[in-house]
Parts: C-alpha cells; sequence; structure tokens
C-alpha cells in the first residue's frame, strides 16, 4: 500500500493493518519530512486517544491529515506504532 498527497508518497509499505476502513501503515514506513507535530487528540472508546501530524508537501500543509494511538486499548493493540491517513491523503495499492 503506498499513502501519497500533492503527488508525493508519504508512506509505503506491504505491511499494514487494516481497521473500521484504514490502512494503518508501521511508523517506521512513514517519511518523517512530511509530518509535522499536531494539537489535536481524539477519543474512540475502543481504540482510546489518537494523535495526530500534519502532512506538510511543497509548503502546503494538510492539517491533522494523519493519526496514531500513542497507547491503543487491548482492543486495538494491533494499531501500536502504526499511522493511518485521511484528508484528501489516497491510500491505493
Amino acid at each position: 500500500m503506498k499513502a501519497t498527497w500533492n503527488g508525493t508518497t508519504i508512506a509505503e509499505s506491504d505491511d499494514t493493518v487494516v481497521v473500521e476502513g484504514n490502512h494503518y501503515f508501521p511508523r517506521s514506513s512513514v517519511a518523517d519530512e512530511f509530518l509535522t507535530t499536531s494539537d489535536t487528540e481524539t477519543f474512540c472508546p475502543w481504540k482510546g486517544t489518537a494523535s495526530y501530524y500534519n502532512v506538510v508537501v511543497d509548503g502546503e500543509t494538510n492539517a491533522d491529515a494523519a493519526w496514531y494511538y500513542p497507547a491503543p486499548k487491548d482492543a486495538a493493540a494491533e494499531i501500536l506504532d502504526r499511522v493511518a491517513f485521511w484528508h484528501g491523503v489516497e491510500v491505493l495499492p
């Protein structure tokens, strides 16, 4: 799977975990140079608290376009150290 935004590959891996239709990429497969930290957090009753990254490509920012669970609940342990995308980031094979 490959995650792209504005024609740039942000993440690529053959080892994604699909939860609720979202591909979670291993954190090690995500290019750090395209992420900046966001202060946004959301809560999921069964996964826990999600933190977000902004995706930045060629000076353009896609706010909160990536998220991860730093300490997922036991039911979602498989997404620890993984990142998912939305807000226009294309995730395709």
